[in-house]
């Protein structure tokens, strides 16, 4: 018997338990809940040459910014790559090949043909939503989820992640009230999709509306802040309420109890932390001896080579900890890998290495430095991907160069 998912798409080698835990899985992912990996484990040993199970598990893997996962990615693949598999399976485990090989043009050329004959297949929307974010293509990524949705209704399971998606989108292109509009519909049909509070929360924190972002979360709590793996990303957003109305006290709460209570390893939390510290120095708040544990953290991975957007972090917490050994090590990594080929040594050329050497002329006092490193940075800056929230704090240590330029310049004037 041909089995098919939830979207009336062929699947080979399930069961129908395997399918019902593939389809909790897969849900679990779009929505950003917690469980993905449990429930994936559930549908290899109920059906262990089920194709799609196999792929999802690697791309939960591909997804990540920590390259040891991407390492592991490549067990996945090499097991998913001798299973049975339909043309549109075949295409999810070429585009794995591709992304394995960092070559990201391949895969976006595979993820068209594969969106354009099957554009319900929810899974490939959302890796190719990832890589969007991961590699700042915001045209790339409101394209993509343009060209689907024609074939997408309110009835489609998964539906509630295709408008998730396009309101973040929308909210990257700056329309915020198309994302504000889109956010709400996904949760009228999917209260739990913690993907949708957040391109919500980015709509108030791009709109300066601290206030209502505060309450809006505040009222949402039971939603996002327990049982998702977007937690302490959305804790990070709540710490930024907080600072845009100089409540920096708030914010090191925030750090404590929820950004870094549990001094996690995962790279996308110890981004977090490293973003949240800086813009709280910035603002004359003082992390103490925060800086030194966040540091320590990011020591190892020093020699990654492998995300720009990481090594800028990385680089926060070494000079944030005055660790000018470790500083010292980065830079010279990244001048070492601003000569390799690919898309991480064209970034580390472009973008990594000159933010990493402004960043460090900032926390010696070199405001100077700072001012010619940052203002000088190509119109391809944000391809180290993140968001504009994200992006937002080369602008305000920027500025807060500038202004102590301009102080300099009044005390000796004086």
């Amino acid at each position: 018997m041909t089995l098919r998912d939830y979207r009336d798409l062929e699947i080979s080698g399930a069961t129908l338990a395997a399918r019902g835990a593939f389809e909790r899985a897969l849900e679990a992912h779009l929505s950003w809940r917690s469980g993905a990996e449990l429930l994936l484990e559930q549908a290899i040993r109920a059906a262990p040459m089920f194709t799609m199970a196999h792929v999802l598990r690697v791309y939960l893997d591909l997804c990540s910014r920590d390259p040891r996962r991407v390492r592991r990615a490549r067990t996945g693949y090499a097991a998913a790559a001798t299973l049975p598999a339909t043309p549109r399976e075949r295409w999810h485990v070429s585009a794995i090949g591709a992304m394995l090989e960092d070559d990201f043009a391949s895969f976006r050329t595979i993820l068209q043909s594969l969106l354009a004959a099957y554009p319900r297949d929810v899974l490939a929307l959302q890796i190719g939503h990832a890589l969007d974010y991961l590699t700042g293509d915001v045209e790339g990524m409101g394209a993509r989820i343009t060209a689907v949705l024609p074939a997408w209704s309110k009835d489609t399971p998964g539906f509630h992640a295709v408008l998730a998606m396009q309101a973040f989108s929308l909210a990257e292109s700056a329309q915020y009230a198309r994302a504000a509009e889109t956010g709400h519909r996904a949760l009228e049909l999917e209260r739990w999709d913690a993907r949708a509070h957040h391109a919500l929360t980015h709509v108030h924190e791009m709109t300066g509306d601290a206030a209502a972002g505060r309450r809006w979360m505040e009222e949402r709590r039971p939603y996002w802040a327990a049982e998702t793996v977007a937690a302490t990303h959305l804790w990070w957003h709540w710490a930024l309420f907080h600072l845009a109305v100089g409540d920096i006290a708030a914010a090191l709460a925030a750090y404590d109890d929820h950004v870094r209570a549990d001094r996690s390893a995962e790279i996308a939390d110890m981004i977090d932390a490293s973003a949240l510290l800086w813009r709280i120095e910035l603002l004359g708040g003082d992390p103490g001896e925060r800086w030194a544990e966040l540091a320590a953290t990011w020591r190892e991975h020093i020699e990654d080579a492998y995300c720009t957007f990481n090594d800028m972090h990385a680089m926060l917490a070494l000079v944030g900890a005055r660790d000018w050994a470790g500083a010292a090590r980065l830079e010279r990594a990244l001048h070492a890998h601003g000569s390799r080929p690919g898309r991480y040594g064209e970034t580390t050329r472009l973008v990594g290495l000159p933010v990493g050497r402004a960043l460090i002329a900032f926390g010696r006092g070199d405001y100077l430095g700072t001012v010619r490193g940052l203002r000088v940075l190509p119109a391809c800056a944000h391809r180290i991907g993140g968001s504009h929230a994200q992006r937002h704090l080369l602008h305000l240590t920027l500025l807060e160069a500038a202004r102590q330029l301009r102080r300099s310049a009044r005390s000796v004037a004086a």
